[in-house]
């Protein structure tokens, strides 16, 4: 995700500060950021409390006032119906398979657990290609969240 956030600065003549870090552990001063956004990162993230602590984290590094973007995986899009919500997800790289870890949420369970961490929930909605009147099968859960003062 990194190389794909270097091309798009290039390519747009953005000025940035990359880095890898554990979203547990970010490498940053207190509030640090008036924005943040969370690409399909708390679902591979194993139990409530470590989620939690992830969360916490967010809201450290956020400015009061402070609005982040997070998405994450939807428990309840039809291929993970009767799957359950801790699941390792074959990848295929090349010639071999990989299983990543997913929890899977349902959107009422991530608002509850952002608004546990101490963020306002502004919007919840589905990924911007999924065009159904239902948004609890979307395949991802988007999440509009603010930090509360």
């Amino acid at each position: 995700m990194i190389k794909y956030a270097q091309k798009y600065a290039q390519k747009f003549n953005f000025e940035v500060k990359l880095a890898v870090a554990d979203i547990r552990h970010l490498p940053y001063p207190d509030e640090t950021f008036d924005w943040a956004i969370s690409a399909a990162t708390y679902h591979h993230i194993k139990g409530e409390v470590e989620r939690q602590k992830a969360l916490g984290e967010l809201k450290r590094v956020l400015k009061p006032g402070g609005e982040a973007f997070i998405t994450v995986w939807n428990h309840h899009q039809p291929r993970f119906w009767f799957k359950p919500k801790d699941i390792a997800v074959p990848w295929r790289q090349r010639d071999k398979t990989l299983y990543r870890y997913y929890y899977l949420f349902s959107y009422g369970e991530l608002k509850k657990l952002v608004k546990k961490a101490g963020f306002q929930v502004l919007k919840s909605f589905p990924e911007s290609s999924y065009h159904f009147p239902l948004k609890a099968f979307s395949k991802n859960i988007c999440l509009l969240v603010k930090k509360s003062d």
